[in-house]
C-alpha cells in the first residue's frame, strides 16, 4: 500500500487511522508548497490534485472517509468497523459521510460569507441544521457506536476536532469538547498530531 500524505492536510486523519490499526504503508510525502499535487504524475493518480491518496494493489482510493472505510474493511480483525450485514453499519456510514457531505461544505460556505442561498437546494442545508446535527451525533460518552472505537470516530471526531481547533465551530458544547478530549487522549492520536494542536 502506498499512502500519499502531508501532515498539514486532511491526510492527518488517514495517518491517524493507520496508527490506530498499527499498520504501516509505504508513506509518500507530498510537498504542497513545492506544488507536488499539481504535477502531471500526481494528477494521473488523482485528477483532483488532493491528498490523501491510497494506492493498494493498483487500486486508487481518494477521500478521507473512503480511505478509512476501506482500511477498516481490509483489516476486519482490528475491529474498526461493525460486521458486514450488521444494522450498526447504517449508523457507522452516517458518521463516516456526514463530515464530507455536510460539515465541510457548510463551514466552507460560512467562511466565505456567501450570505443567503437556497438551503433547501444545498445538500448540507444551513448552519442551524448543521450545528444541530453535529450536536445530536456527538456521543454523550464513549464513542460514536457505543463502547467500541471505530473508523467513524476517526472521521467524524477528527473533523469535529479540526473545526473546533480552527475556530470554525465557534461555541462547541461541553459534550463536543469532552468527546474531542477523549479522542486526544488516544495514543494513536498523540502519535500523529502536532502537540501544539492539543
Amino acid at each position: 500500500m502506498k499512502h500519499y500524505y502531508n501532515p498539514m492536510s486532511r491526510a492527518m486523519t488517514t495517518l491517524w487511522m493507520f496508527a490506530e490499526l498499527d499498520v504501516e504503508p509505504e508513506q509518500i510525502f507530498v510537498d504542497l508548497h513545492a506544488g507536488d499535487t499539481a504535477t502531471a504524475q500526481f494528477r494521473k493518480i488523482n485528477p483532483m490534485g488532493k491528498i490523501p491518496v491510497l494506492v493498494d494493489d493498483g487500486v486508487v482510493i481518494t477521500e478521507v472517509a473512503a480511505i478509512c472505510t476501506y482500511l477498516a474493511d481490509k483489516f476486519p480483525e482490528k475491529g474498526f468497523a461493525p460486521a458486514l450485514g450488521s444494522t450498526a453499519r447504517g449508523t457507522y456510514y452516517r458518521y463516516l459521510f456526514v463530515p464530507g457531505t455536510t460539515m465541510e461544505p457548510m463551514f466552507t460556505v460560512k467562511s466565505m460569507n456567501v450570505g443567503d442561498y437556497p438551503a433547501m437546494s444545498a445538500g448540507f442545508g444551513d448552519l442551524e441544521r448543521c450545528l444541530a446535527t453535529i450536536e445530536e451525533m456527538t456521543p454523550d460518552a464513549d464513542w460514536a457506536l457505543g463502547a467500541e472505537f471505530t473508523a467513524a470516530d476517526i472521521v467524524f471526531g477528527g473533523t469535529l476536532d479540526f473545526f473546533i481547533q480552527t475556530g470554525s465551530l465557534e461555541e462547541p458544547s461541553d459534550k463536543q469538547k469532552a468527546y474531542v478530549r477523549r479522542l486526544k487522549d488516544r495514543p494513536a492520536y498523540q502519535k500523529t498530531h502536532d502537540p501544539s494542536w492539543s
